[in-house]
């Protein structure tokens, strides 16, 4: 199941993603009309939900073009990053990999719409891209074994961790260079655990126009899924519609030569095996008064 959220002009609106089509869950399931992705995960209605798609009627679709879509969850208690966690990215830098996940915490504040612009702070320089298998957390949950981590995974999104790398460098830690407004563009849809067969082998990529920046595969993971979710759920709860991005690969601007970051006027487009594309237009910030 591929649940998008709609701007609606009574607020965000739920819907199935049916290829190019949307048909939004309150005219197939009335009564859950009022709920979100994070509201169906944690009230346990996914698979409810699922249960009623036979109800769907051919003229029900909206064209997906004409519709703005929102993160497919607006709202998440947190969004929990995970640093140099790809393989490639490692060799790239020429560091050994990290025995433990390196974690770090993103502001939900800058979620962004799958084709939403990427707004470059006025004084940001060195802004780049990373492509990310996110994980959507299904249940309230704390010291997961990692035998029984998927389980309580709902979900998956793609994301773009975009990174201010001179404030990352400067400030000797994440939040300001990655928390920025737009910083964190995802969806374009909540792909719910049960259409991937086996996430390691989902083909991330990242394109700026008809270049193509990065490209791997999540087995390239260091610390896979399983093996996150037990490290964090030791130190903290996790709640449902918790997001933890995964990691990016090799590729990134900042260690490709010479350096390579986005720019006003480009369009970024970060793609992953069976969840889509997000493609998402850049621009500088402007400041009036």
């Amino acid at each position: 199941m591929r649940l998008v959220n709609v701007a609606d002009s009574g607020g965000d609106r739920c819907g199935f993603l049916l290829g190019e089509y949307v048909v939004f869950i309150d005219e197939v399931a009335p009564d859950l009309g009022g709920y979100g992705v994070r509201q169906l995960i944690r009230d346990s209605r996914l698979r409810e939900l699922a249960a009623r798609m036979h109800r769907i009627q051919a003229d029900m679709g909206r064209p997906l073009a004409g519709l703005h879509l929102r993160p497919p969850i607006p709202d998440p208690s947190k969004i929990i990053g995970v640093g140099l966690n790809y393989r490639g990215h490692a060799d790239e830098q020429n560091v050994p990999y990290p025995e433990q996940p390196m974690l770090f915490a993103i502001a939900p504040s800058a979620l962004a719409g799958p084709r939403d612009p990427i707004i470059l702070p006025a004084d940001a320089q060195a802004v780049d891209y990373e492509v990310e298998l996110v994980v959507v957390i299904g249940e309230r949950c704390r010291h997961v074994p990692v035998e029984a981590a998927m389980r309580v995974v709902a979900g998956y999104m793609i994301g773009n961790d975009v990174s201010e790398r001179r404030w990352q460098k400067a400030d000797k830690q994440f939040y300001r260079a990655k928390s920025c407004d737009t910083f964190f563009p995802c969806g374009p849809a909540f792909v719910s655990s049960d259409e991937i067969a086996d996430y390691r082998q989902l083909l991330l990529t990242t394109s700026i126009g008809e270049q193509q920046l990065q490209r791997a595969l999540a087995a390239d993971l260091i610390h896979d899924i399983p093996a996150l979710i037990a490290y964090i759920s030791r130190y903290q709860t996790l709640e449902p519609g918790d997001l933890i991005t995964t990691g990016t690969p090799a590729g990134v601007g900042c260690y490709r030569h010479p350096k390579r970051f986005l720019q006003p006027g480009e369009v970024v487009t970060c793609s992953i095996d069976d969840l889509g594309s997000l493609v998402n237009p850049v621009q500088r910030e402007e400041i009036r008064g």
